[in-house]
């Protein structure tokens, strides 16, 4: 018994050692452990990606290496088949099968990200075709815990057409000759002669990220997924989130509130409850003092996490309704209750309202 285990734990040894020895460790380049879910990998390629990208680490010389190892770790690890490749035999097999495109996941997959790393805003000379925007609601958990979303969107594209067709058209300045010493100059379309083109629907599967604390309205950019243009580039498609209503809690900013109904009988002797949270975990709420009708309390740091820092989050605010009780009391429990409270009559008309 005792040498198979030790036969076992040789076997994992040799593994993790051939396993480093061949490549990267994608797990690590991206701060993942081996168990993490699809959605663990593509939020922390996301994370990275704004902080390593190349744009913002001018000053560094291995930002671009740093970048390219993020995008090669991003793109073996997303994908079911190459990640099961890789935890076998490591890198080198995924090289071997020609699984390894070196494509740019931070363009192709996230689109525009919403900010740009340079000085100036660029101006397209070349036409651009229009941008479609569509809206998308999502729910408060959603917004809280982030997810990725898949759409499927019916986008024109253009394919090559036989013949020829004008294309680049554009105004140039000409001189034209009148007579000796006689020139006139005046505008004129110029065209230039391109293949043929032709303009076919296909279905395309986007994957749309809900960020974590995104604020109401918050729009995201897919570049190059918008309308198509002819002799140009295509627009891009813009996403407007749209928070759904949610039956316990409201959003005010970073805040959340909600309301909870206590019997009378803890509002005047006090409770221990438990709310469910948008990620499940519990929030213990405990009194031992009178709870009166409109009651707030606040739990520091239990509410939307922020959009820019997600390690903050604001707080939550509970206020109190008291459900009273049903039946009529008898002169004996009336009598006991008012020894109890010891409150003398004060019945105001007028109470500052």
């Amino acid at each position: 018994m005792l040498i198979n285990s030790a036969y076992t734990c040789l076997l994992f040894f040799i593994s993790t050692i051939l396993l480093v020895t061949a490549g990267r460790d994608f797990y690590q380049i991206l701060g993942v452990t081996r168990s993490a879910t699809t959605n663990d990998i593509k939020k922390a390629y996301r994370k990275l990606a704004k902080a390593l990208h190349p744009d913002k680490n001018q000053d560094d010389p291995d930002a671009s290496q740093k970048f390219q190892d993020l995008g090669a770790a991003y793109e073996a690890l997303s994908d079911p088949e190459k990640r099961e490749l890789y935890d076998r035999c490591g890198e080198d097999c995924l090289k071997k099968d020609g699984m390894m495109n070196n494509n740019d996941p931070f363009a192709s997959f996230f689109g525009d990200f919403g900010f740009h790393f340079g000085g100036e805003t660029q101006h397209h000379e070349t036409p651009r075709g229009a941008d479609v925007v569509m809206e998308l609601t999502v729910s408060l958990e959603e917004l809280y815990n982030g997810n990725f979303i898949e759409i499927t969107r019916n986008k024109p594209v253009i394919k090559p057409a036989s013949g020829t067709r004008k294309c680049n058209c554009r105004q140039e300045m000409v001189t034209r000759n009148l007579g000796p010493g006689r020139f006139q100059m005046m505008q004129q379309r110029v065209c230039d002669e391109c293949p043929n083109v032709k303009l076919v629907n296909e279905e395309r599967l986007l994957e749309i990220e809900v960020e974590v604390g995104a604020p109401d309205n918050h729009k995201t950019k897919l570049r190059g997924e918008g309308e198509p243009h002819m002799d140009g580039e295509s627009g891009d498609l813009i996403i407007v989130f749209h928070t759904e209503r949610h039956p316990q809690f409201t959003r005010k900013g970073d805040d959340l509130y909600t309301n909870v109904t206590i019997s009378l009988q803890d509002a005047l002797t006090g409770f221990t409850l438990e709310l469910k949270h948008l990620d499940g975990h519990k929030v213990t709420i405990s009194r031992d003092k009178v709870t009166w009708a409109g009651a707030r309390v606040r739990k520091k740091g239990e509410g939307m996490p922020n959009f820019e820092n997600n390690n903050l989050n604001g707080n939550l605010y509970v206020t109190f309704d008291i459900e009273f009780p049903k039946q009529d009391f008898t002169d004996d429990e009336k009598e006991a209750l008012r020894k109890i409270l010891k409150q003398s009559p004060n019945n105001k008309v007028y109470n500052g309202l």
